[in-house]
């Protein structure tokens, strides 16, 4: 069974939701077995507030753009469906869970556990300890394109972090040592077949027959034809 992961991104009006700020924009991966499966979630929100200068400048969602979205409200059992019980692959998974949490508090709906969650942060800390650890900083230590993110945007993001999160599980290599091992269970899957096939197809001769057979031949002389297969 392959196991079901979603990478999701957030943006925000701010940086603390118990003060007023919103959610805009959730954008989510699905990745089957750390691969991207092409499903993926994404909504611009309307946040029934005006947009900060700070925040528009990382973003560049304006007020004017978002009006008339969906509410979070509207998007939430669409969003929850499709995340499911699969775990959370957040980069600073802190800043979006409190954000998720706080909206579907406000909606009177349970919240997200923070048991569910991969923290791709945590992860990168652990492994480059004292470097820098934003998603700009790991795609360049990675070799990974990054430079369609001219803003921050969820679904991008979520995108780009997939590719991030693979590298730190471990690298393409895994992919091909993967890939490697479903390639050698085809091809002795083909070869058993095969073999079974064979076993099935090709007709067991027995020694009285093969007596019988040569008996057959020299009845027919020395230039018979079968001669030259004995």
């Amino acid at each position: 069974m392959a196991i079901r992961e979603i990478v999701l991104d957030t943006e925000t009006t701010g940086l603390d939701p118990f003060t007023g700020d919103r959610l805009v924009e959730v954008g989510c991966v699905e990745l089957l077995n750390s691969i991207p499966s092409g499903q993926t979630f994404h909504r611009y929100i309307d946040p029934e507030r005006d947009m900060p200068a700070e925040a528009f400048r990382v973003h560049g969602l304006s007020r004017e753009f978002l009006t008339g979205k969906p509410k979070f409200a509207e998007i939430a059992s669409d969003f929850l469906d499709f995340i499911g019980d699969a775990k959370l692959v957040i980069h600073n998974a802190e800043f979006d869970m409190k954000f998720l949490n706080a909206e579907l508090k406000l909606i009177n709906f349970p919240v997200l556990g923070f048991d569910r969650v991969v923290d791709t942060l945590s992860i990168a800390r652990r492994k480059h300890p004292g470097a820098p650890n934003s998603l700009d900083a790991l795609c360049a230590r990675y070799g990974i394109d990054n430079s369609r993110r001219t803003k921050h945007g969820a679904l991008l993001d979520a995108e780009i972090l997939a590719e991030v999160y693979l590298e730190l599980s471990g690298g393409r290599q895994t992919v091909f040592e993967l890939a490697a091992t479903a390639v050698q269970k085809v091809e002795i899957s083909v070869t058993n077949l095969l073999t079974a096939r064979q076993s099935e197809i090709l007709p067991q001769i027995d020694a009285a027959e093969l007596e019988a057979h040569a008996k057959a031949v020299a009845a027919f002389g020395d230039k018979a034809v079968w001669r030259k297969y004995l």
